[in-house]
């Protein structure tokens, strides 16, 4: 079941500029509050559900700005990012993880950006809270992704992970958003399994050799070591994601 708040109608006047936020759930109830809360500047909230029956679509209501569609149909995270985009009444839209929250700075910047924008997307950094530590090194910071785009000209690619926004002509904001990535080891073993499983790449050469690598890279290279024993752990365990993501799927 799908529900039809569609409106095909955009602004075209800059300085009237709209921002719709679009965010997908499924089983998202644990932060969705604090997020809905950090967005509510939005002229709308997309919330695109792909099943939840926890309390994430009775969280989602409580707030005035948000509209809810229901698909139950996983087609992996690019296209139904884009699924989720195209149902945005604005032409320039926010796509937010059900895990991430705006800052005050980062509200401010973007209404101020879309007011006569310079890019057809930004890259927006994200700072990320891994076991309760917010990680400044390992790589994972400023971790810019394009999030803020003209869906007239941009569009997510259809991988089914790892998914990304394909346009030219991009820009870059100041400031960023924080991302409650892992509250425990158990949650990232938990979730990297399934990443790993949906972009296996089975590789011999490279499942020996890369878990090496990628420790070394976030550890050193990366500065892991100044965020501490949370700096190794993490570095201990995306190596290992990567040795599931070489291994998953091989023909032995």
């Amino acid at each position: 079941m799908k529900s039809e708040f569609y409106s095909s109608g955009c602004l075209k006047n800059g300085h009237d500029e709209k921002l719709s936020v679009v965010i997908l759930t499924k089983n998202s109830q644990k932060y969705l509050e604090k997020v809905l809360k950090s967005v509510e500047f939005a002229d709308e909230v997309i919330i695109y559900d792909s099943g939840s029956d926890d309390n994430t679509l009775k969280i989602a209501k409580k707030f005035k700005n948000t509209k809810i569609f229901i698909d139950n149909k996983w087609e992996g995270f690019g296209v139904q990012k884009q699924k989720a985009v195209n149902k945005a009444k604005n032409r320039w839209v926010f796509v937010l993880d059900s895990d991430e929250v705006f800052t005050e700075n980062l509200k401010n910047e973007v209404l101020e950006v879309i007011k006569n924008p310079k890019y057809n997307a930004y890259k927006v950094a994200r700072l990320n809270n891994f076991f309760g530590k917010w990680i400044r090194h390992c790589g994972l910071f400023p971790d810019y992704s394009i999030r803020l785009f003209n869906k007239e000209k941009c569009k997510f690619n259809e991988r089914k992970v790892h998914e990304s926004v394909e346009c030219e002509r991009v820009g870059e904001l100041k400031n960023y958003f924080l991302h409650y990535a892992y509250e425990s080891v158990e949650e990232f073993i938990e979730k990297q399994n399934r990443y790993s499983s949906l972009g296996a790449k089975p590789n011999k050469l490279k499942a020996i050799f890369s878990p090496y690598w990628t420790f070394f890279k976030i550890y050193f290279l990366k500065l892991g070591f100044i965020d501490g024993w949370s700096g190794f752990v993490i570095a201990k365990l995306y190596s290992e994601y990567t040795f599931w993501k070489y291994v998953k799927k091989m023909d032995n």
